[in-house]
């Protein structure tokens, strides 16, 4: 995207952050469902305009700069200096002004609902899923995001053969999205007496989570059956009949949860991940895909879809959307995902200024 379409993006932007600021003061637009969201793209078009400020100062700053080097000769080092400098920072800042001009997912800064699930690789994969979640929570913690359990199926060994979790706070599915797909290990599993590398994967689902105005379920399209839940092994966890399994007749969706000591809460969390699948279902079909999005973004689970190899001989990462290979697996696995989204990120915008 050349410097003139920037231009034009920040002043669209610009008309629309003026319009916005006029129709917020109104009372029917205070009182109506969308406030809170059409405040929330004002406070990103104030981002907007607060970047495009400082990218038109830099781009000032580099062009008094270069023409004083033409005649004043004895700065002439002293500004290239500061021209190197100048220039660096407007990459950073032409970046993030580019991020920000991005069309956005409108659940962006919605919480996000993650489901793990181990997929080939029998324990070793429940094993790696528990391993992602781990990952995941550290991540969460940096960015001061709470993780919620929703439900989870563990193995005796320590892992999950499914964890679903809510990730909650201002812009959590937009840091998670980049998440969905399958993720595959190689290593000498914890269950491999001989020392042989293995390779197993598991999938991730990230949705934004849906409020329920923005998706209408009529109760009776609802069978809710409560069981009592188990843990490792199938040993009962609770003693009474807790956990709650709803099923969305129309279109054949089920969700568990049994995490919970309470069958209310139980039942809300999985509410919570039913209106999330729902919401996504029928924004495939608006756009004539009849899978899901889950689906989609995970396939089979077969490794020759994978997205993403986690190589533990060679403490490597690899992501294969965008082909970077990051040697810092052990610090990736502890939380440290900046470098990996920031790449993910930067790849959409060059996608998008293509």
């Amino acid at each position: 995207m050349d410097k003139s379409e920037i231009r034009e993006r920040v002043a669209a932007a610009q008309r629309e952050d003026a319009a916005l600021e006029a129709d917020l003061g109104r009372p029917e637009v205070i009182a109506s469902p969308s406030y809170r969201e059409l405040t929330q793209r004002y406070a990103r078009l104030r981002e907007i305009r607060e970047q495009a400020k400082a990218w038109e100062a830099l781009l000032a700053s580099i062009a008094e700069e270069e023409e004083l080097s033409k005649t004043e000769e004895e700065l002439r080092d002293e500004l290239a200096e500061a021209i190197a400098a100048d220039r660096k920072r407007l990459e950073e800042v032409e970046r993030a002004l580019l991020l920000l001009l991005l069309p956005k997912d409108p659940g962006d800064r919605k919480n996000a609902i993650v489901e793990i699930r181990g997929a080939t690789g029998g324990e070793e994969s429940s094993l790696f899923a528990a391993d992602l979640f781990r990952m995941y929570s550290h991540y969460a913690e940096q960015k001061r995001l709470k993780i919620s359990l929703l439900d989870t199926s563990a193995t005796s060994l320590g892992g999950f053969k499914q964890i679903v979790f809510a990730v909650e706070g201002d812009g959590a599915y937009g840091l998670f999205r980049f998440e969905s797909g399958v993720h595959r290990v190689q290593r000498v599993p914890e269950t491999e007496a001989a020392g042989r590398i293995h390779t197993s994967t598991a999938t991730v689902v990230v949705l934004p989570e849906v409020e329920e105005v923005e998706v209408e379920i009529n109760a009776k399209d609802l069978r809710i059956d409560t069981y009592r839940s188990t843990g490792p092994g199938g040993q009962s966890v609770n003693t009474t009949d807790s956990a709650v399994r709803i099923t969305h007749l129309p279109t054949g969706l089920v969700v568990t949860c049994q995490d919970e000591k309470s069958q209310h809460k139980n039942k809300a969390s999985a509410m919570r991940v039913l209106r999330a699948r729902l919401k996504d279902l029928y924004d495939q079909e608006k756009h004539e895909k009849l899978a899901a999005t889950r689906r989609s973004q995970i396939g089979s689970g077969e490794r020759s879809e994978k997205i993403r190899t986690y190589n533990f001989p060679q403490n490597r990462l690899t992501d294969h959307r965008i082909g970077l290979s990051l040697h810092s697996l052990s610090q990736i696995l502890e939380g440290d995902l900046d470098p990996l989204m920031n790449a993910l990120r930067e790849a959409a915008i060059q996608e998008t200024a293509a």
